[in-house]
């Protein structure tokens, strides 16, 4: 099973907050620009739910 994510670019600030949390979901590029994978393993669920919390932005959501 999957889990789909979303980031609102249009809000992000590109902290990497999230990236402590779920590194295998977000990383920063060599702009410092934010990536991240839209959909993950339910496994990382937790990791994706505690990157969701630490973002300043509030920029981070699971599409259900």
């Amino acid at each position: 099973m999957t889990i789909k994510i979303n980031v609102d670019m249009a809000k992000c600030q590109h902290y990497g907050q999230c990236v402590f949390e779920a590194p295998n979901i977000f990383k920063l590029n060599n702009d410092d620009k934010l990536e991240y994978t839209a959909e993950a393993d339910e496994s990382e669920r937790a990791n994706v739910e505690a990157a969701i919390d630490v973002c300043p932005m509030q920029a981070i959501f699971i599409v259900d």
